[in-house]
């Protein structure tokens, strides 16, 4: 057997970080062992940095790859969203060119497996030549329940156009609806999700903007400029006196694990709540952080420590090209860094790796340099600007 080995100035297993430690593969990334440097014998590729197990971007959009540098930063989540509704009217070549150009990106800085909101089937062609995993989230909309049957069936449609893309390839991936946002679902299109989701990895983009609060407390709310776009002078949205996560979280009551993506706005009480909520109901809840982000559409970042403290599942996403200057899990850890120096570096790489894995189900596989697994090969830079995959 011809055996590769490499090493590092650091080695992240997964779970704990190394020094003077090697890694060993066989030609194709499989793992054969983690040891230590004075026993890898010759041959060892020595690099500058930290070698961790591939990363997983837990949330993209890579539909919307052409909208890089068409939205200016810090415009504000609410122009932001404005923006990506009226401004979707490229031509499809570029469509697919910025898709694979984007795709590229991902896979040579190492990231391994996507959580990708696919709301159309424009990735199909793309996904199924990938050798990333990819699990689709297919975002339902549907902002009245006399749309909900209709607007689901369109959106199962778009789900299953995306399976049958990926049925051929060696690669495992899986596809899912999922409702978009507590903003843009109504009643009655939860409960048909809700359906259609039994024990399924679903997403929610989560408490972006305060004004998601006042939808579900009050009925007034910034969000109705967003809504008279399509239409819509009223919230549609029924007024409970609550936050928007209180409101629509006890929709789900069929075992999923939800990802609540962003949290910007989350305040502590309602992650408290959520937690005994979704344990008490047999729900798994992954906060999933975008940091560059938020950063880019408010200029804000999440409650990361309050979510450290109350111990929730973390995993790490990019967002999209309409949102983020890049698509790089390094720099979302070195972002965090940056804003958060309290925190601890072993938890963020676990939050891009093994966490991440976990959450989407892959961590049989993925996010650990463990004994007969192939869970890909990367070089963080040693400041973590950078990443590149090695094998």
């Amino acid at each position: 057997m011809n055996l590769r080995k490499f090493q590092a100035d650091e080695l992240f297993d997964g779970k704990t970080l190394h020094r003077n430690k090697a890694l060993i593969t066989d030609e194709s990334g499989t793992i054969i062992d983690v040891v230590e440097a004075m026993d890898a014998g010759p041959d060892v590729s020595m690099h500058k940095g930290t070698l961790v197990p591939g990363l997983i971007n837990a949330h993209c959009h890579l539909e919307l790859s052409h909208l890089k540098d068409v939205i200016p930063p810090h415009t504000g989540l609410i122009e932001f969203l404005c923006s990506v509704v009226t401004k979707r009217g490229f031509d499809p070549a570029v469509i697919q060119e910025k898709i694979r150009l984007a795709e590229k990106e991902m896979y040579e800085n190492g990231i391994v497996a996507v959580g990708d909101i696919g709301n159309t089937a424009d990735t199909a062609a793309v996904k199924s030549n990938s050798r990333i995993r990819w699990q689709n989230f297919t975002e339902v909309l549907s902002f009245t329940d006399e749309k909900a049957d209709a607007s689901v069936a369109h959106y199962l449609q778009v789900a299953n156009e995306l399976k049958a893309s990926l049925q051929t390839s060696s690669i495992e991936h899986r596809t899912a609806i999922v409702p978009h946002a507590p903003y843009s679902i109504s009643p009655r299109t939860f409960e048909l999700i809700n359906e259609a989701t039994a024990g399924e990895v679903i997403s929610l983009h989560n408490q972006e903007h305060p004004a998601e609060d006042d939808l579900y407390k009050t009925g007034q709310s910034e969000y109705l400029r967003l809504f008279r776009i399509f239409g819509i002078d009223i919230s549609p949205f029924p007024i409970t006196g609550k936050s928007a996560l209180r409101s629509i979280l006890p929709y789900f009551t069929k075992g999923q694990t939800i990802f609540l993506v962003h949290n910007t706005s989350t305040p502590e009480e309602d992650i408290m709540w959520a937690e005994t909520h979704a344990k008490q109901n047999g729900l798994t809840l992954v906060w999933c952080i975008c940091i560059n982000a938020n950063l880019y559409i408010e200029n804000k970042v999440p409650p990361i420590e309050k979510l450290i403290k109350h111990g929730c599942h973390i995993a790490l996403g990019t967002d999209s090209y309409s949102s983020n200057w890049q698509l790089s899990i390094a720099k979302e850890m070195q972002s965090i860094r940056t804003h958060f120096p309290s925190i601890d570096p072993v938890n963020i790489l676990q939050w891009a790796t093994s966490s991440g894995a976990s959450a989407l189900r892959w961590d049989d596989a993925l996010g650990h340099f463990q004994k007969g697994r192939k869970p890909g090969i990367v070089l963080l830079s040693e400041k973590w600007e950078t990443s590149q995959r090695l094998l």
